[in-house]
């Protein structure tokens, strides 16, 4: 009986983690996290992008669609010179995209082509940004032939 009493004093050691090996398992959880968050951020970068993108290609697909509906003596006019327009696409006053339509006359049928920029590229010359699109980071170039 004397050893059980003796046994059960004696300090037990008890199972559990060090402060070491907790601050250890807390810096390797911020790490992670740290990582995740990027992730996160480049995500919603990524989607804006491609929001952006997405615009872009579906106002130059309205044009191309809105010139289809135009009588052969409207080409006429259009050919004359680029077609050059500011657009603001959620109506908070500054301009989101520069859509320049150029209609080239080439007989019965007329070559058309549409590029839509970003609206900072406001202060740059039609002219230029037809000769250099990828220099202006086009955001849509769509071309195509429209016959009567």
């Amino acid at each position: 009986m004397k050893n059980k009493i003796n046994e059960s004093n004696k300090p037990s050691k008890e199972k559990g983690f060090s402060l070491i090996e907790i601050l250890i398992a807390i810096a390797l959880m911020g790490f992670t996290l740290l990582g995740l968050a990027q992730l996160f951020t480049y995500s919603v970068m990524n989607n804006a992008r491609s929001d952006k993108m997405t615009n872009a290609t579906f106002l130059a697909q309205q044009q191309i669609d809105f010139l289809r509906n135009l009588p052969a003596e409207e080409f006429t006019t259009l050919s004359a010179a680029p077609l050059d327009e500011s657009i603001d696409v959620n109506n908070d006053g500054r301009f989101d995209f520069r859509r320049i339509t150029n209609v080239q006359a080439a007989g019965n049928s007329w070559n058309v082509r549409v590029y839509v920029f970003q609206g900072v590229q406001g202060g740059t010359a039609a002219s230029q940004l037809i000769q250099n699109p990828a220099t202006y980071r086009v955001r849509a170039d769509i071309s195509t032939i429209i016959s009567r």
